[in-house]
């Protein structure tokens, strides 16, 4: 059987991987020695909104880099802002028949890792939230499954996948998909600065409609770039910023697959600030500056975001009201 390594094994490294090795996958997991103490103090403890309960009781959790050197796939989860380092640490470790799977926010992570790494590097993006709950605890907050772009070296691995209950859709059009994660991911400060959980969040207008500014900037960037969003949700990403918008009881009438949430799930933003972690804000939002300023869109509501989160980060205010941050982040 093929030995898959998870580098970064945070929240969604530790979930994946341990659905993989509960379903009888040999999996080696690489990480901080935080979490290292935790998995191997506990084990793991997995599950989900939809009832899944499953333990891993012996857990391979490594902190040395060296345990990748026999994996023949390597599900790469850290923070984006250590994907650089990720990929200079990995590529002289990887074996030659190597295939490395980038499962991170943001737009490039796969083509910084290519920069470095030699071996094939494949774009995935994984759609659910994962709340870390503490003594090995990890659930799955949200519902969707996993996609990777096409390639037939994934075939000995799909049956793996699928044996966890975390089939892989292969898609020909991860950019698109990238794309619409982003768009997605442009509510992950908005629900940090709420303190909320993202069911109660996403259930008042006023946060709905902070995230509403934020997607309509990024959709104007998209535009003037040349970025297509793939359809991840029943509406198209363009309609998403007007339904947004109305009313609570309407919302909750014509919306509610967006409120069939888990009351636990949070955005990984809310975690890493809970945690002290500097946060991938400017993976998320601060993509929309960037790319606004390099075609000429102006992006204050993103702007303001990733300024809000930086100091959150420094110990800020937290805990907004929705109509205090949306007057903070309307404000001209």
């Amino acid at each position: 059987m093929p030995t898959i390594a998870v580098y970064g094994a945070g929240s969604i490294g530790c979930y994946v991987g341990g659905r993989l090795v509960a379903a009888g996958s040999d999996v080696v997991f690489v990480g901080r020695q935080r979490v290292a103490d935790e998995a191997h103090e506990h084990g793991l403890h997995l599950t989900d909104l939809d009832g899944a309960d499953v333990r891993v009781g012996s857990v391979d959790y490594r902190t040395d880099p060296d345990a990748v050197v026999d994996a023949s796939l390597v599900l790469v989860t850290v923070k984006s802002s250590g994907t650089a380092e990720a990929a200079a640490t990995l590529a002289p470790l990887l074996r030659d028949d190597a295939i490395v799977v980038s499962l991170q926010n943001g737009l490039s992570n796969a083509v910084v890792l290519r920069e470095k790494i030699t071996r094939p590097v494949l774009t995935g993006m994984v759609p659910f939230n994962v709340v870390a709950q503490g003594a090995g605890r990890f659930h799955q907050g949200s519902e969707g499954g996993i996609e990777v772009e096409g390639s037939g070296l994934l075939s000995p691995y799909l049956g793996l996948f699928d044996a966890a209950g975390l089939p892989l859709t292969v898609r020909s059009d991860m950019d698109a998909v990238l794309w619409a994660k982003l768009l997605l991911n442009l509510n992950n400060p908005i629900n940090a600065l709420s303190g909320l959980p993202l069911k109660t969040e996403l259930s008042q207008r006023s946060y709905r409609r902070c995230i509403a500014a934020a997607q309509r900037e990024a959709l104007a960037v998209g535009q003037r770039a040349g970025r297509t969003a793939a359809r991840l949700t029943p509406l198209p990403p363009a309609w998403i910023p007007r339904l947004l918008t109305v009313p609570d009881v309407v919302f909750r009438n014509v919306a509610s697959s967006m409120l069939e949430i888990d009351p636990l799930a949070r955005s990984s933003m809310w975690e890493d600030l809970e945690a002290g972690r500097v946060t991938e804000v400017d993976w998320i939002n601060g993509e929309v500056v960037r790319l606004g300023r390099e075609y000429g869109v102006a992006t204050p509501v993103n702007d303001r975001l990733v300024e809000l989160i930086r100091d959150a980060e420094r110990g800020g205010r937290r805990n907004w009201s929705g109509p205090e941050l949306l007057d903070v982040l309307l404000r001209r």
